[in-house]
């Protein structure tokens, strides 16, 4: 069985005609777990919205490619249906659309249809572990909910879209020690079952503290300036990002 691969290649990238990424390059192959560190302003969010098509990421030079094909001028849906998947930062609410219809009918998109009493089985167990009340999955997407409600749910749709590569773009933002911990569980074990590749965006070492990533690396002023293993996250916790 073929393994995906995701590769950046010395990408450049404009938000509104300012240079936020300056030359990165970057490995991700499905079964690896990534983390991607750095302070605010660093570029971490524009580069996790390049690898999915926004439309206002403007790559000037570079390419990202994903098992050897470009996949630049593709639009978010059909990478999507190669295997990538991107947790928001800030996830959106939507008035008006069921949680349970858009994760619905985004498994169909991109598996096929499921019978709807497996669906709801895999919805609840998923929703179980991730300690999210109930009512929350009748209910429109993110409306209402709270921040770490939010952050549970995206997780909640990784676990049920089954992506070969997954972005989680600060997983761990907003959220108090507990939901930390039960996001970690969450992410570890979709990690470990799914055979996923894992790109973890974050500003803190702590939820690394119940997670083993392969490869940590350093994000500042749109480049990466370092790269090492899990003991990297521990002197960016002691020392900051002083490089």
């Amino acid at each position: 069985m073929n393994v995906m691969k995701l590769e950046i290649k010395d990408l450049h990238v404009e938000v509104e005609d300012k240079e936020v990424i300056k030359g990165i390059s970057l490995n991700i192959n499905e079964g690896e777990f990534h983390v991607l560190m750095g302070p605010n302003g660093s570029g971490k969010t524009t580069l996790s919205r390049t690898i999915m098509g926004h439309t206002k990421m403007k790559v000037t030079k570079g390419d990202i490619l994903v098992d050897g094909e470009s996949i630049l001028k593709m639009p978010t849906d059909k990478r999507a249906k190669l295997g990538l998947f991107l947790l928001f930062q800030s996830p959106i609410e939507i008035e008006g659309l069921g949680l349970l219809n858009f994760l619905n009918t985004a498994k169909a998109s991109l598996q096929g249809n499921l019978p709807f009493k497996e669906f709801m089985e895999e919805v609840k167990n998923d929703a179980k572990s991730l300690h999210i009340k109930e009512d929350i999955i009748g209910r429109s997407l993110n409306y209402g909910f709270s921040g770490g409600e939010k952050k549970k749910v995206e997780v909640l749709q990784m676990q049920v879209l089954k992506p070969k590569i997954a972005i989680l773009d600060e997983p761990d933002s907003g959220l108090d020690v507990d939901a930390v911990r039960v996001v970690a569980e969450n992410v570890n074990d979709y990690q470990q079952r799914a055979k996923a590749g894992l790109l973890l965006i974050t500003h803190y070492s702590r939820i690394l503290n119940y997670m083993k990533p392969n490869f940590v690396h350093v994000m500042v002023d749109g480049k990466i300036v370092k790269e090492g293993g899990r003991d990297l996250a521990d002197q960016i916790e002691k020392e900051g990002y002083k490089f």
